[in-house]
């Protein structure tokens, strides 16, 4: 079977989880965000470091960090590749390492372009800032402003890629949802 991977992507808060979590509920494959993890890890760890914003600037070893990520969506994505679904969602794709770096004025090598380039996806959905949702919590850092910055760094880093991003209108998760899983029909 041909498996169609799919990104929802955007910038903190903006509803993506949730989405993922209704196209899970409606029996879809779907991966989460893996940085979530990792940023508690690396909250434990460096305890002393305090998160004002994102991860990837607030940690001691920022390359370190964005290659842990980057090496974490590389294997979120080979994990689909012998896959027997029709549909694979993934909580945000390799591409948003470049943005997130791009966003924050980091450095990467050709190893981040690469992966990339390698490892393409079918679909990718962008979810805008979406101010009336947004909150800042253990998990999200960033302040609105900042997610508009994010925003314009993943749709120019998807788009960069020769990718066609769709913009996920503002909307119930019911309907965003249905918008998302009327675009998949096309896929052949």
């Amino acid at each position: 079977m041909n498996t169609k991977r799919i990104v929802v992507t955007g910038g903190p808060s903006t509803g993506k989880t949730a989405v993922i979590e209704a196209l899970e509920q409606k029996g879809y494959h779907c991966l989460e965000e893996v940085i979530r993890a990792m940023t508690l890890a690396k909250k434990a760890e460096e305890s002393e470091v305090v998160f004002e914003s994102n991860p990837i600037v607030s940690v001691t070893d920022p390359m370190a960090f964005n290659q842990m990520i980057l090496n974490a969506r590389v294997s979120q994505y080979e994990s689909t590749l012998e896959s027997t679904e029709k549909f694979v969602f993934f909580d945000r794709g390799i591409p948003d390492v470049l943005a997130y770096m791009d966003c924050f004025n980091q450095e990467y090598d050709e190893s981040f372009t690469n992966a990339c380039s390698l490892n393409r996806y079918d679909l990718i959905f962008l979810m805008p800032p979406w101010k009336e949702i947004h909150v800042v919590d253990n998990e999200r850092f960033e302040s609105y402003e900042e997610s508009l910055r994010i925003n314009e760094c993943l749709e120019r880093s998807y788009t960069d890629l020769g990718y066609n991003v769709q913009i996920v209108p503002k909307d119930t998760i019911t309907n965003r949802v249905d918008f998302i899983l009327d675009s998949v029909k096309n896929l052949t």
